[in-house]
């Protein structure tokens, strides 16, 4: 049976048991080069797009640029100007390539192929709600939060361990650029950092008070991951794997569930602004799986996010990125792409995932976390690739493939959900924040640590573990990936896993 794939996030909402198969179904028909595959936009006046434009970093446009932007038929939404990177709405479907021959402009390019708004999508990531019956059967040690008990992923890196030495420091925030967080959760409100809390949607920063949470229509995929870094360890609920550091919500996805690039740009350049220590982005940036360079509007995506997610870093962030749920090979020459874009009609695409980028999990500086499941293996459904991977963490997986150790009775990873609820979802998404609730004890224990020192010591504490050979996940008799590397760096498990422990006390 093929699981369910949500229509934008990197996160697999799974009932138990329910097996999980890398094969996914799209819409075919799309051109196979990435060139081809661009759509052509409307001449229709009432179409509005957006795109960005970048300019020279540490200036903001010229007033040269400012006019040619006007008379392509642009107006400017803002800009950021340390970066060099501006957002510009228009209806002209020429505008890109028109500002591209300015000059002072170095790339431009659309953030999305369906006018603004987006056409709604249908999101399928919905999450197993744990129900009452659940809540009053789950066992817990003394000393532990309620539902710790199903939490079989703590004491695969250790976390549990760690709690016994060091919660994490107040001092230290966590931003989860998602969905949006719910701050009113019982296991999240005590952790909760409201001035680094930002909605970048617009990709304008909005700082009405809340304008931070989901709606009730909405993706709880944030919620689930805020409460996986940091739920506090309040005799409530769930514990997360730095329950005593600060998370804040940065959202930057759309009513519609897509992450474009405008509002990516925001959320790094919130939380660079904001003295966040660690970024956890379990997403892919819309509309484009890969972004190709040798394509010009998706050139400048990348570009734009690059900028902004190395200002983050200049500026003290350690940036957490998912690794995605296709059981690709990141490494690999050449990857069949389905799913691009998945704005408008998506269609296969050969790229070549050295040249056509996953942003910004593929970005320089960025931390890439594979999945593995309850068996420490890698998730049936974790991307994976040598010198891609850079670290694991429980992500879950089918427990017909990667059954837990009781109490644990899911394969799939606990977090919090809006509204005060708990319940299971699964996917690099869950894997990341793992790996960000790592880096904040990280930099608990190492206060003055710069982002470097913070990966370095999230690489080399981690527990080296060694390629699955052969990969065979459901038993079939076939190999399901193949890993390359020592027991020391591969690509399945980069570094190794993840070590909590280790964070507190090294």
């Amino acid at each position: 049976m093929t699981a369910p794939h949500p229509r934008h996030r990197r996160a697999l909402a799974i009932p138990a048991g329910m097996a999980m198969a890398a094969s996914l179904a799209f819409l075919p028909g799309a051109p196979a080069s990435a060139a081809e595959a661009a759509p052509t936009l409307s001449a229709d006046s009432s179409s509005s797009m957006s795109y960005v434009v970048n300019v020279r970093a540490g200036h903001g446009p010229s007033a040269h640029v400012k006019r040619e932007i006007t008379k392509a038929g642009g107006t400017i939404v803002t800009s950021y100007d340390r970066i060099g990177v501006v957002v510009v709405h228009s209806a002209n479907p020429d505008f890109a390539k028109t500002v591209r021959k300015v000059r002072g402009v170095q790339s431009a390019g659309a953030t999305r192929t369906a006018p603004l708004p987006s056409a709604a999508t249908t999101d399928t990531g919905a999450p197993k709600v744990l129900s009452g019956q659940e809540i009053a059967a789950a066992e817990a040690a003394e000393g532990q939060d309620p539902l710790q008990g199903l939490q079989w992923d703590l004491p695969a890196i250790k976390a549990d361990k760690a709690h016994e030495k060091s919660l994490g420091s107040e001092k230290v925030t966590v931003a989860v650029i998602d969905t949006g967080v719910d701050d009113t959760h019982p296991d999240i409100a005590p952790n909760f950092d409201r001035d680094a809390s930002v909605n970048c949607v617009s990709g304008k920063p909005d700082t009405t008070d809340g304008a931070w949470r989901p709606s009730a229509a909405e993706s709880p995929h944030g919620t689930h991951v805020a409460g996986e870094i940091a739920a506090a360890k309040n005799g409530v609920g769930m514990t997360g794997v730095a329950p005593g550091v600060k998370v804040s919500g940065i959202k930057v996805s759309n009513p519609d569930g897509f992450f474009y690039t405008e509002a990516v740009v925001c959320g790094f350049m919130w939380a660079a602004e904001h003295d966040v220590d660690v970024t956890n982005n379990s997403y892919y940036t819309d509309p484009w799986y890969f972004n190709c360079k040798n394509d010009p509007d998706q050139k400048a995506l990348v570009e734009a996010v690059t900028r902004a997610s190395r200002y983050a870093e200049k500026k003290g962030a350690v940036n957490v990125a998912a690794a995605g749920n296709e059981n690709y090979d990141l490494s690999s020459d050449e990857i069949t792409d389905p799913s691009s874009p998945n704005d408008t009609a998506p269609g296969d695409r050969v790229v070549d995932p050295s040249e056509c980028l996953d942003i910004p999990t593929q970005l320089p500086g960025v931390v890439t976390v594979a999945s593995t499941g309850a068996k420490g293996l890698k998730s049936s459904f974790s991307n994976h690739g040598l010198g891609v991977v850079d670290i694991a963490a429980p992500g879950g997986d089918s427990t017909a493939y990667q059954k837990p150790e009781p109490p644990a009775t899911s394969g799939l990873i606990l977090g919090t959900l809006p509204g005060g609820k708990w319940g299971y979802m699964a996917g690099t998404s869950m894997a990341s924040p793992h790996v960000a609730g790592v880096a904040a004890l990280i930099k608990s224990t190492h206060p003055h640590a710069s982002p470097a020192m913070v990966k370095a010591l999230l690489y080399a504490q981690a527990d080296a573990t060694a390629c699955t050979k052969p990969y065979d996940i459901d038993g079939d008799g076939k190999v399901d990936a193949v890993c390359e590397g020592s027991k020391n760096r591969n690509g399945f498990y980069g570094w190794g896993m993840a070590d909590a422990l280790d964070a507190v006390t090294r």
